[in-house]
């Protein structure tokens, strides 16, 4: 008999044991609700004043042994494990007969008094024990448990059941993120919703996903980011303002790219990018040390010091300090072009320019050296459409990338308040589309309207929240820290 066949057959046999206690009037799935006193973590962690109580629990038998009258269980709730003790003579004839039959995955509850056995074991001696729900599927054997990282992101629930190190991932997804809003709400920040559905792409250099709508028979966007909607409400004359969701880039997979991913972006008025890295640096600072108790972590093998200040660093002066070149200096392009090509190796385009071809040099010489925090700044305006130039030099903007771990885990600028340099670069922006790059920016007039009517000087930041949340629960792949990733559909 082969593995498939014995599995099929093993799951014919749960649903015959579902038919029988159908057939006594015992259905499990007619139970609506149990009433829960306490959990397995509260027992066992203050089991001194808990001792002879009586408890009601419910969970997962996750184990199961014994023989004759007695019989030891291993129950699973939300909090941990505890072992539950089972007699005959306790729980009635009948009732022990059918707990027998019972397999690992049903959900039962269970009342009874707290003891610990003479092996040292917090333990329930049961009174009662009820099926409260009948799994028909086989869970992992325990020894092997669930490995394929594919079936573990396609089946979350198993790896729930089976690697409790994943729950305690996403608990503490959760503590970083509360520690994200606590930051900017004890800041004066106000938190926002924009639209997911947006009629241009904007806010960002990459590919949308595109969808229809019906009724008003047009084409439509997942947003790839919010951050015109944000900095529309500037212009209205909110002074603060922030949203965490999730944006939608149909590009790569990878490690750390996922199609559907949190992000973070704040905006606030009168201040500038210098005031956005010190944003940064202490938000991500606070996150870190809410999450593991310091601001020093290990991730895979690497130390990494997020305590504050971090390194900054101009990208033109991080390019030439690796190749011995500065494409500003380049008085003719075609020049730029030839070094870049035949002593950089790089693939240059036709179309590119100087900022170009820096931003080129700085991805394939730079990135991979940045492990220690560092902020990367001043990008070439070219590839800045909605950052302000820089006042001493008009070919960079006021702009920064945060770099941990050789990962982009922020970007953020003095914003772009003046209306008709803005159109111009939208207008920039549409040449380098009709030249065949799908993820340059889209022209936006309602945006330059909302620019005409007058927004401050203003600083924006936008934070990529998965990966930081890889970075702080030392997690190798961005699908272990999103509960339903992204999947290529099986076929059946």
């Amino acid at each position: 008999m082969s593995d498939l066949e014995s599995l099929n057959e093993l799951r014919i046999i749960r649903r015959e044991k579902l038919a029988h206690l159908i057939d006594e009037g015992k259905d499990p799935f007619k139970i609506e609700k149990y009433e829960v006193t306490h959990k397995s973590g509260t027992i066992k962690e203050q089991f001194d004043s808990m001792e002879g109580q009586t408890v009601s629990c419910a969970g997962r038998i996750m184990s199961k042994r014994g023989q004759g009258k007695v019989g030891f269980y291993d129950l699973q709730d939300s909090e941990d494990r505890i072992q539950i003790f089972a007699k005959e003579d306790s729980i009635g004839e009948e009732n022990y007969k059918d707990l027998k039959t019972y397999d690992i995955g049903d959900i039962i509850g269970v009342k009874g008094e707290v003891f610990k056995t003479k092996m040292g074991e917090v333990s329930i001696r049961a009174t009662e024990i009820i099926l409260l729900s009948k799994s028909l599927q086989i869970l992992p054997e325990k020894y092997h448990g669930l490995k394929d990282p594919d079936l573990r992101y396609r089946q979350r629930y198993v790896d729930l059941i089976v690697n409790p190190e994943v729950k305690d991932t996403f608990i503490k997804r959760n503590l970083i993120i509360r520690a994200l809003r606590e930051y900017l709400d004890e800041r004066g920040f106000l938190e926002v919703d924009t639209p997911i559905l947006n009629t241009i792409a904007g806010g960002a250099a990459a590919k949308p996903f595109v969808t229809h709508h019906n009724t008003l028979d047009i084409d439509m966007y997942l947003r790839i980011a919010n951050e015109l909607f944000l900095k529309r409400l500037i212009v209205g004359g909110f002074d603060g303002v922030y949203e965490i969701g999730k944006m939608f880039r149909n590009e790569g997979m990878s490690i750390k790219h996922n199609p559907e991913y949190t992000a973070m972006e704040v905006y606030k008025a009168y201040v500038d990018y210098e005031y956005m890295m010190e944003l940064t640096e202490n938000v991500i600072a606070y996150m870190c040390h809410k999450a593991n108790g310091t601001t020093k972590i290990n991730y895979q093998g690497t130390e990494l010091d997020l305590t504050p200040p971090w390194r900054r660093a101009s990208m033109h002066d991080l390019v030439k300090e690796k190749t011995g070149y500065n494409f500003y200096d380049f008085d003719d392009i075609e020049e730029a072009h030839k070094v870049a090509k035949d002593k950089l190796h790089l693939a240059v385009e036709k179309h590119m320019s100087a900022g170009h071809l820096v931003n080129l040099a700085f991805e394939e010489f730079c990135e991979k050296d940045l492990i220690q925090p560092t902020f990367v700044l001043h990008h070439p305006v070219e590839i800045s459409p909605l950052a302000k130039r820089n006042p001493d030099n008009p070919n960079i903007t006021n702009r920064f990338e945060a770099f941990i771990n050789t990962w982009e885990v922020a970007n953020a600028f003095s914003e772009l308040n003046d209306p008709i340099d803005q159109k111009r670069r939208f207008d920039d922006q549409l040449i380098q589309r009709e030249a065949g790059d799908d993820e340059a920016h889209m022209m936006d007039h309602d945006f330059v309207n909302a620019l005409e009517v007058g927004l401050p000087p203003t600083g924006g930041l936008g934070i990529g929240v998965d990966r930081v949340i890889m970075l702080l629960t030392n997690s190798p792949s961005i699908r272990d820290v999103i509960l339903f990733p992204t999947m290529k559909p099986i076929e059946e």
